[in-house]
């Protein structure tokens, strides 16, 4: 008689959290974490100068900006940390150019036609770099794995302390991304899978 009780309370409150999760109604916010309707949510979306991620809340989701603004700390800091990582020798007087490679995902598997693919991307990227600032980009990842058929085209380092990520990509998403540090350390990034022009663009003004 108690087992029979005991299962049938069981019973009753794996019905009441079943229900409870059947609810619970989304919530959307917009980038200013303020709530907004479903149509609104999807309207901003379709813009494409956003994304969306996950909010506070399992039924929440939240839309951030791709492309940010803003000033660093200390370029002289960052520089630093980055020679030191990379041993590559970075020019106080022109902006600082990196990709950062969050890791395999759907948006980065590749197979061998997809490498070539990208390989001439980069390459086509780094010529426009080069005839700005006489410089490359800094290729930088959180995890290597995926990379291996880029290997031989450009180098890969690791990002040194997470920094990189902490300062422009806190908020984990599919696909590359970069950012544009000038000489006084203002900077232009963006979030998620771009044309190689962006960089460009974002390059030419920080030069500016």
């Amino acid at each position: 008689m108690k087992k029979t009780i005991f299962l049938l309370y069981i019973s009753l409150f794996l019905i009441a959290c079943s229900s409870s999760k059947n609810t619970l109604v989304s919530k959307y916010f917009d980038q200013n974490n303020t709530e907004i309707s479903e149509s609104k949510f999807k309207e901003i979306l379709l813009t494409r100068k956003v994304l969306e991620i996950p909010g506070d809340s399992t039924h929440h989701k939240k839309l951030i900006d791709r492309e940010k603004r803003g000033k660093v700390s200390s370029r002289e800091q960052l520089e630093l940390l980055l020679k030191k990582e990379t041993k590559i020798n970075i020019d106080k007087t022109k902006p600082i150019v990196i990709i950062f490679y969050p890791g395999k995902d759907k948006c980065n598997a590749m197979d061998s036609s997809d490498a070539t693919f990208i390989k001439n991307k980069y390459l086509k990227l780094e010529d426009g770099i080069f005839q700005l600032i006489n410089a490359k980009p800094i290729y930088l990842y959180k995890s290597n794995e995926g990379l291996e058929l880029l290997v031989n085209t450009m180098k890969w380092h690791k990002d040194p302390n997470q920094t990189i990520e902490n300062l422009f990509f806190r908020h984990p998403f599919p696909c590359s991304s970069f950012v544009v540090i000038s000489k006084e350390g203002d900077y232009i990034s963006y979030f998620g899978e771009y044309p190689v022009e962006y960089v460009w663009e974002a390059t030419q003004i920080m030069l500016n």
